[in-house]
């Protein structure tokens, strides 16, 4: 029986590496397949040609998996305290905000399992396979070890398989190596060592057959596959919790633990030692519960971060898990596809060696747009003879949609036909001039493609173009060196190299043979081709650099080629280049010094984008990982932020990852992680502003029950200021714009706390001010003896005082608070302003919300004292800043 199972992968033989008739062999199989009895036998033994479903988390489980973090917690104690104090409406808004925290996370967990489906999807319906020696339609789900496909140009390959025979083809299989252009097959077995890309005689499940024809048998089915190897690497991914959740988990469970301990401590306090009775001591606690609890901070948290989502998308990054925008703004390394992202994926014409005339070619990607630059003195339209020949030995068109250009056909031909149209020539006329007689189509075996042309004038020609090596040969006493040295110079730019050849035919002549292209061809000449960085991407990577973000190259293309781009993006310094070869045979304790020096990776697997992945995150690294291929499912679902292209990516890619990006641009990347650290600070600016107020009004019943007094606020009021203010002027600071230096620090460590150093002596600093603000206006109504109603109504407007101009403080942590541009505020300030402003009026005048709060009205001079308050504090905390500044802190928010 066949040696490969889908049980078995893992002993699975070469077979790029073995003959044909011995891969035939092994399968027990024949050039004709095998019979139907045989195959059901196999099929038993084997399995069905599909990859098993993965084991599923019950709905009922994975709904109730949403409510496990500290944020939740927070949000449901708030609730239970709300309901406690009988406001009902207070604790139905806080458990609604649960709830649909929950159900969103509900529809956008399962990534993993999307990815199998969409990997599972890629199996194709039906394929033509040889049974009992006769051609059949069959269910890809049928096919069976030592099965016999027939494929042609537009199949999809339903299994990996060893090639029998290949006529002229070629197979798109980007989805697995990353390589743009299409890989050619032949027959002949290859190396045992090649990399996936460069076995020419195999077909991988899932590809797609781009030109010719050829015959198959199949060698592994089902999960023993390339796409089942990937999507069993999927299934074992662990998904790694983000940053901020992590922090905000951290923070959490030692804030919960701090507030149980100050609870009972202050319980035992009220009741042992000022006399308490139980009732009141317990209330006591449940408003300092109450005072400490920010209860509306997660809910103002996720929508800070939802905003950022709308902002991101705006800038075509499509964000697909919440918590993937602040992870975005703690990037530290972006691990990058090259094709498409940091290319054009278009290939173009570079240069032009025609005999000792050297030329450069202006434009980038399919746009006719340019100049043929001569070089080092050289002729005009030395090039006449060799654009010709790339245009008429050339099956691709060019076509112009609402101003973009589109290739049909191969991407090396489309760059020929753009090359001819910059030179000015009609295309069209240039062809029917140049009636096309014949053709030798290209063979991977022979590397080269032939045509047959007669003109009216200049009589019937063949022009020959393919591999510069294969073309030499064929032209009569060619200098070899030179052209060496001319190949090797557009290879060290990271050029792929076509030579170009003509010979002059006998008139009459109608078909070409194999025969006619051997031997006394003129040769015309050398073109390089390059896929051209992205214009934008060169200020995108220079910005990374600035803001201490690493980037490097994961490509499954060459490394010459990879090397070029990166020194043209200026990666690095000095880009270093390792190949997926190179990469297995560093040991694990040695790959921190190679990641460290290396910038470019090339010729990779999906096990090396894993392997890279992981040992970047045991160095604490924060990884962003672009990808669009099956086989960068594994790695992206391990990143930390996956980013999938949204144009050329697979299903699989993008139901992997956390950001789709609508434009496959680098440069969206970057703008993505400027818009999630500007997130990231807008939530410590909310922290930074809400903690405050909690510990101001938990401090004030503190020392209200140390000293034995009357306690400044009840616990509905200190929940209604709590709600009140966040939702309002809380909110405002997630729609901050970004600090003019957030692209020039370096990035926060991952195991960064949520308080900075800065922002805890900050809460603690403005915790005490609210707390002496607090009872000076206390004491300053019960003095007045305004009773204890008014005295309560004053402090509640005071602190609300207070932090409306401790808004105005923090939203500039780096700067003056007084400028124009700081007073003024944005729109929304202003229209939470007058929200604030309306309900504490109503607060304070409307009898309904007398009966509610106990609140009582208060005299305009009252009102004026509680301003002049708030400006005695804006000035303290203004003079602070200044003391900072002298003192070297001119980026608190870089703090970590």
């Amino acid at each position: 029986m066949p040696q490969s199972s889908q049980n078995d992968a893992v002993a699975a033989p070469p077979w790029h590496a073995l003959k044909s008739s011995e891969v035939l062999e092994r399968v027990q199989s024949s050039p004709e397949g095998l019979s139907g009895s045989e195959a059901e036998k196999r099929l038993r033994e084997h399995g069905r040609n599909e990859l098993p479903a993965p084991r599923r988390q019950h709905p009922v489980m994975r709904f109730l998996s949403q409510f496990n973090n500290a944020l939740i917690y927070f949000m449901l104690s708030a609730a239970v305290i709300a309901f406690f104090l009988e406001h009902a409406v207070d604790s139905a808004v806080i458990l609604a905000v649960v709830l649909i925290n929950a159900i969103v996370g509900y529809i956008q967990e399962g990534k993993a399992e999307q990815a199998l489906d969409a990997i599972r999807n890629m199996m194709v319906p039906h394929v033509t396979v040889l049974r009992d020696g006769h051609r059949q339609h069959l269910d890809v789900a049928d096919l069976v070890p030592g099965d016999v496909i027939v494929l042609e140009a537009g199949d999809s390959v339903p299994a990996d398989a060893r090639l029998l025979k290949a006529r002229q083809l070629s197979s798109e299989e980007a989805i697995l190596t990353g390589e743009s252009v299409p890989s050619q097959k032949q027959e002949q077995a290859v190396a045992e060592d090649a990399d996936l890309g460069d076995r020419h005689c195999m077909l991988y499940s899932g590809t797609i057959v781009a030109a010719g024809q050829g015959r198959a048998v199949i060698v592994e089915t089902g999960s023993a596959t390339e796409i089942g190897r990937i999507s069993s690497m999927i299934s074992k991914v662990e998904t790694l919790e983000t940053p901020l959740l992590q922090q905000i988990n951290n923070f959490g469970r030692l804030f919960t633990w701090f507030a149980l301990s100050l609870a009972v401590a202050l319980l035992a306090f009220a009741k042992l030692v000022q006399n308490y009775s139980w009732i009141d001591g317990f209330m006591v606690v449940v408003a300092i519960s109450v005072g400490l609890v920010p209860e509306g901070l997660p809910a103002v948290i996720t929508i800070t971060l939802a905003i950022g989502v709308q902002r991101m998308a705006r800038h075509n990054a499509i964000i697909r898990r919440l918590p993937a925008v602040e992870t975005l703004g703690a990037t530290s390394v972006i691990c990058s596809d090259k094709t498409g992202t940091l290319t054009r994926n278009e290939m173009t014409v570079r240069r032009l060696v025609a005999g000792k005339a050297h030329y450069l070619v202006e434009g980038t990607g399919y746009v006719p747009e340019g100049e043929i630059k001569p070089q080092d003195g050289a002729p005009d339209h030395e090039w006449e003879g060799l654009l010709r020949a790339g245009l008429l030995c050339n099956d691709a068109k060019l076509e112009e949609e609402s101003g973009q250009w589109h290739v049909l056909g191969d991407p090396m031909e489309g760059a020929l036909v753009a090359l001819a149209m910059k030179a000015g020539k009609d295309v069209q006329q240039e062809r029917n001039a140049w009636r096309r007689l014949d053709e030798v189509p290209f063979d991977s075996k022979h590397k080269f493609m032939a045509t047959l042309h007669h003109h009216q004038e200049h009589g019937t020609w063949m022009f020959i173009k393919g591999a510069p090596e294969s073309v030499l040969e064929k032209c009569g006493q060619p200098d070899h060196e030179y052209w060496a040295e001319r190949i090797s110079e557009a290879a060290r730019h990271g050029e792929r190299v076509l030579g170009f050849a003509a010979k002059r035919c006998e008139d009459g002549k109608q078909h070409l043979e194999f025969k006619d292209v051997e031997g006394d061809l003129e040769l015309l000449g050398v073109m390089g081709f390059i896929d051209p960085p992205r214009e934008e991407v060169l200020d995108a990577i220079a910005s990374c650099r600035s803001a201490g973000v690493k980037v490097k190259m994961i490509t499954g293309d060459h490394a010459a080629t990879a090397q070029a781009i990166a020194k043209q993006l200026h990666l690095a310094d000095e880009p270093g280049v390792m190949t997926g070869a190179e990469l297995d045979k560093v040991p694990d304790e040695e790959l921190s010094a190679v990641l460290a020096k290396t910038s470019v990776f090339a010729r990779t697997t999906p096990e090396h984008k894993l392997r890279i992945v992981k040992a970047l995150q045991q160095q604490g690294e924060v990884v962003a990982m672009t990808g669009d291929g099956v086989n960068d499912a594994p790695s992206l679902k391990q990143a930390d932020v996956g980013i999938a292209m949204g144009k050329k990516g697979t299903e699989a890619a993008k139901q992997a990852s956390e950001m789709v990006l609508a434009d496959d641009n680098f440069a969206t990347i970057v703008s993505a992680v400027h818009a999630g650290r500007t997130v990231y600070d807008n939530v410590r600016k909310v922290i930074a502003w809400t903690l405050p107020t909690n510990g101001g009004e938990a401090l004030a019943v503190v020392v209200a029950l140390l000293l034995g007094m009357s306690l400044p606020m009840t616990p509905a009021q200190i929940l209604w200021i709590n709600m009140v203010l966040t939702v309002t002027l809380g909110l405002v600071l997630a729609f901050e714009p970004s600090e003019p230096d957030v692209m020039e620090r370096s990035p926060r460590p991952r195991s960064a706390a949520l308080l900075s150093p800065f922002l805890l002596w900050r809460v603690g600093f403005v915790s005490v001010l609210f707390t002496m603000g607090v009872f000076i206006i206390f004491e300053y109504a019960m003095r007045r003896e305004l009773g204890e109603e008014v005295a309560r109504t004053m402090v509640v407007n005071t602190l609300v005082v207070l932090e409306i101009f401790y808004l105005f403080n923090v939203r500039y942590l780096n700067a003056r608070s007084f400028s124009w541009r700081g007073l003024v505020g944005t729109p929304i300030l202003l229209i939470a302003l007058a929200v604030v402003i309306f309900a504490q009026l109503a607060f304070t005048y409307a009898a309904p919300l007398h009966a509610l709060f106990a609140s009582a009205p208060i005299d305009w001079k009252d009102g004026l004292v509680i301003i002049l308050i708030g400006i005695v504090f804006m000035l303290v905390l203004e003079f602070e800043k200044m003391l900072m500044r002298k003192r070297g802190k001119t980026n608190v928010l870089a703090e970590s």
